[in-house]
C-alpha cells in the first residue's frame, strides 16, 4: 500500500505543479492574457482524457502482465523528453490568434511526461485491486483517488507561496523533472508487485458477486456533472482573472477548491452533507448572481465566488461519487469524468470564445449546475417538491437569460476574441456623452463625444498624468518619434504633433477596429499614426531600434499590466529602442498591486532614475481619473528636467526586493 500510495501521492503533485510551472514560462510568448491559462487548462484536461482513455483501454483488453509491460514501456520513453522545458523558438506568430500554437508548445514541452502522470491515479487503483482482492474482502482503491487529488491541491497551494517567490521558472522546471524521475521508479515498483502478485488469479476476484454495467444514460450523467464543475471552474476563474489580474494566485485557488471538492467526496462520503448542499445550492447561485450584478470590493468577491465553487464542486462530485460503480467498471468511470472535463474545457477555452460576443458560458454553467441537480433528486422527491424544483428552475433559467441579455443590451458594441471581451456605451455626463470602452469591467478608455471636447485626452491619460507631463515637455522645435504599447480607444494621439510619427502596438485586432470605428481619436491626431497589430514586445524584439522620444507602456489585461512587460528582458528591449535621452513611460495603476518596487528595481539594474507621477481620486480635475505613471529616464535627462515634469517623486528601491525576470516574478511581495 505504502509503494501506490506513495506513487499515486508524487504524481500527482507533479501533475499540477508543472501547470503553473508551464504557464508561467509560455505567457510571455502569447500576450500574457488570461486566456492562455484558460487554454492550458483544456490541454490539460486533453491530456487527462487521453491518459484516462488508455487506461480504460490496458483495464479492459490486456492481461494484467501485459500492462505492466506496456506501461513500463511508454514510461522509460517519456523519461527521453526531460528535461521539461519551452524553447522560445516555439513562439510562433505573434500577430494570430494563439490557440493552436499554444497546444503545440505545451505538446512538445510537456505532452509525453504530463501524459504518463495522468494516467496513474485510475492506474494505480486498478492495479491495486488487481494485486490485493481476495475472496470476501472489499477494498477501497477509490480512497487513492482522494490521495491524489489532496496531493494535486498542496501542489497548487505550495506554488505561489514556496515554489514561486524563491525559484526561478527554469530552476523549477529541472527541479520538477528531477521530481519526475522519481515518480517513474515507484510507477515500475508498483508494476513489479502487480507482476509477482500473480494478477490474473486475482483480477478474478475482483468482485464477490457480478457486477452490473451502468447504463448510458448513468455515463451521460456523469459526464454531465463533471462537465458542469469543469464549466463552473474555468468561468469563475476568468471573472477573477478578468477583473483582478491573469496572476497564478488567481488560477490556482479556484482550482484548488475544485480539488478540495474531489478529496472530500471521495475520501469519505460522509464529508458531503447532501441536505445541507442541496440547501447550499440556491444560495451559492443567488450569490454569484448578486456579485455579477452588483460588484464587490476584490477581497468580498474572491470570497464569495470561491465559497460559491466549492458548493457547486462539492454538489457535482458528492453526486458522481454516490454514483460511482463497482471496482470492475472503475476505469470506465474515471473516463466518463475526463470526457467530461474535456467537454468542459474545451466549450470554456476554445469554442465559447469564437461563437460568442460575450462571457455566457457562466449562466449556461449555472443553469447545467440547477438542472443536472434536479435531475438527480427528482426521482427521489415527493410530488410536491417536484413541482417546486420545477418551478425554481423555470424561474432560475429567466432570470439567467435576463442576465445574458444584461451583458449586452444597452452597448453600441459588444465583442469577443482570445483576449478579452470588448464593450462601448454611451454614457450622459454634463459635458455631453461620454463614450467608454470597456474590457470586463475594467474601462480602457474614454472619449467626450462634444466637437469642443472630443479632442481633449481624458482618464489615465490628461495632460495632469505622469504621461501627458512627459508628452507635454517633449521639444515641439524638431519632430519626435512616439511609441505606444496599448492602444485603448487611442487616447495619447491626441499629443500628435505635425511631423511626429507615433507608432501604437496593439496584440488585439479587436480593440483597433473599436479604436478606429467608434472612437476619433486617430483619425483627428495630425500626427503620422502608424497601427503594429501583436505582442508590443514581441513586434518590438523583432523590429530594429526606432529612437523613440518617448516610449509609453500602456498593455493592459484586465486591471493590470501583464508580467511579461515588467521584467528586466522586456526593459532591455524597450530601452534598446530608446534615445539616449528618451522617456520610457510605464503606466502602473493598479487596485491591488504595488507595482512601485518592480520600477524601483529595473531603474536601479539599468542605472536609470525613476520618477513616480501619481494623480489621486479627487485631484479636482473632472477629466482626469486616478491614474499612477512611472517615468524612466538617464540621470543626464533627469538632471535637466522641464518645469513640468518637476514634480516627479523619485523611486527608491526595497531592500531585499528582487527585481522581475521572464523566469522570476514574486506578486506576493506587491500585494496592497
Amino acid at each position: 500500500m505504502l509503494i501506490f500510495s506513495s506513487t499515486v501521492f508524487l504524481s500527482a503533485f507533479l501533475l499540477f505543479q508543472i501547470q503553473p510551472i508551464v504557464a508561467k514560462m509560455i505567457l510571455p510568448w502569447f500576450g500574457g492574457s488570461s486566456s492562455v491559462w484558460s487554454v492550458c487548462m483544456v490541454f490539460f484536461q486533453a491530456e487527462l482524457l487521453l491518459g484516462y482513455a488508455y487506461v480504460h483501454w490496458l483495464h479492459e483488453k490486456l492481461s494484467p502482465h501485459k500492462q505492466v509491460l506496456v506501461h513500463v514501456t511508454l514510461l522509460i520513453l517519456s523519461l527521453l523528453m526531460l528535461p521539461v522545458a519551452a524553447d522560445p523558438a516555439w513562439k510562433g506568430d505573434a500577430s494570430t490568434d494563439p490557440s493552436w500554437a499554444v497546444f503545440v508548445v505545451l505538446t512538445i514541452a510537456v505532452g509525453a511526461p504530463y501524459l504518463m502522470l495522468s494516467t496513474t491515479g485510475p492506474l494505480m487503483q486498478a492495479w491495486y485491486a488487481l494485486a490485493f482482492s481476495k475472496p470476501g474482502t472489499e477494498i477501497k482503491p477509490y480512497r487513492l483517488y482522494a490521495l491524489s487529488n489532496l496531493a494535486s491541491m498542496l501542489a497548487l497551494l505550495s506554488y505561489p507561496i514556496v515554489i514561486e517567490p524563491f525559484f526561478g521558472v527554469q530552476h523549477q522546471a529541472n527541479m520538477w523533472s528531477m521530481g519526475y524521475a522519481v515518480f517513474a521508479l515507484g510507477a515500475l515498483l508498483t508494476g513489479v508487485v502487480v507482476w509477482k502478485s500473480h494478477a490474473p488469479r486475482a483480477a478474478k476476484k475482483v468482485d464477490a458477486t457480478p457486477a452490473v454495467r451502468p447504463s448510458f444514460r448513468e455515463c451521460l450523467l456523469w459526464v454531465g456533472l463533471a462537465a458542469t464543475a469543469s464549466i463552473l471552474l474555468l468561468t469563475l476563474t476568468q471573472q477573477l482573472t478578468n477583473d483582478v489580474a491573469p496572476v497564478p494566485f488567481l488560477w490556482v485557488l479556484p482550482l484548488s477548491i475544485y480539488l478540495l471538492s474531489f478529496i472530500l467526496c471521495f475520501d469519505a462520503p460522509r464529508y458531503y452533507v447532501r441536505p445541507a448542499f442541496l440547501i447550499a445550492l440556491p444560495i451559492a447561485l443567488v450569490t454569484v448572481d448578486y456579485v455579477l450584478s452588483h460588484g464587490q470590493s476584490v477581497p468580498v468577491m474572491v470570497t464569495l465566488l470561491t465559497l460559491s465553487l466549492f458548493v457547486f464542486c462539492m454538489v457535482c462530485h458528492g453526486e458522481l461519487v454516490r454514483r460511482k460503480p463497482p471496482v470492475r467498471y472503475l476505469t470506465l468511470f474515471y473516463l466518463m469524468l475526463s470526457v467530461g472535463g474535456a467537454l468542459g474545457g474545451t466549450f470554456v477555452g476554445l469554442v465559447a470564445p469564437a461563437i460568442f460576443n460575450a462571457y455566457f458560458e457562466l449562466p449556461i454553467g449555472l443553469f447545467l449546475c440547477a438542472a443536472l441537480t434536479s435531475v438527480v433528486v427528482w426521482k427521489e422527491s415527493p410530488k410536491a417538491l417536484r413541482i417546486g424544483i420545477a418551478i425554481a428552475l423555470v424561474l432560475f433559467s429567466a432570470r439567467l437569460v435576463y442576465l445574458s441579455i444584461e451583458y449586452v443590451s444597452g452597448y453600441r458594441v459588444v465583442m469577443r476574441n482570445f483576449y478579452s471581451q470588448l464593450r462601448v456605451e454611451d454614457v450622459p455626463t454634463a459635458n455631453g456623452i461620454k463614450r467608454i470602452m470597456r474590457h470586463g469591467n475594467i474601462i480602457h478608455g474614454e472619449q467626450y463625444m462634444d466637437e469642443n471636447l472630443r479632442r481633449k485626452p481624458t482618464a489615465y491619460y490628461c495632460p495632469q498624468s505622469g504621461v501627458g507631463l512627459a508628452l507635454n515637455s517633449l521639444s515641439t522645435a524638431q519632430p519626435q518619434k512616439i511609441g505606444i504599447v496599448g492602444l485603448g480607444v487611442g487616447t495619447l494621439a491626441t499629443y500628435g504633433r505635425p511631423g511626429n510619427e507615433m507608432r501604437m502596438y496593439e496584440i488585439n485586432d479587436q480593440v483597433l477596429d473599436v479604436a478606429r470605428a467608434e472612437f476619433t481619436y486617430l483619425s483627428d491626431s495630425p500626427a503620422k499614426m502608424v497601427s503594429i497589430l501583436g505582442d508590443g514586445r514581441l513586434m518590438l524584439e523583432r523590429e530594429p531600434p526606432q529612437q523613440f522620444d518617448l516610449l509609453a507602456m500602456d498593455a493592459f489585461s484586465g486591471d493590470s499590466i501583464p508580467t511579461h512587460l515588467l521584467t528586466l528582458e522586456a526593459m532591455k528591449i524597450y530601452l534598446g529602442h530608446m534615445k539616449p535621452d528618451g522617456i520610457l513611460a510605464v503606466h502602473i495603476t493598479n487596485q491591488y498591486l504595488d507595482l512601485q518596487p518592480v520600477m524601483a528595481a529595473i531603474a536601479q539594474h539599468y542605472g536609470k532614475v525613476g520618477l513616480l507621477y501619481s494623480l489621486p481620486k479627487n485631484s479636482g480635475e473632472p477629466f482626469c481619473r486616478h491614474t499612477v505613471w512611472a517615468l524612466l529616464m538617464s540621470p543626464e535627462r533627469a538632471a535637466t528636467l522641464p518645469k513640468e515634469l518637476q514634480g516627479g517623486v523619485k523611486l527608491v528601491p526595497r531592500p531585499g526586493f528582487k527585481a522581475w525576470t521572464d523566469g522570476f516574478s514574486n506578486l506576493i511581495d506587491i500585494l496592497k
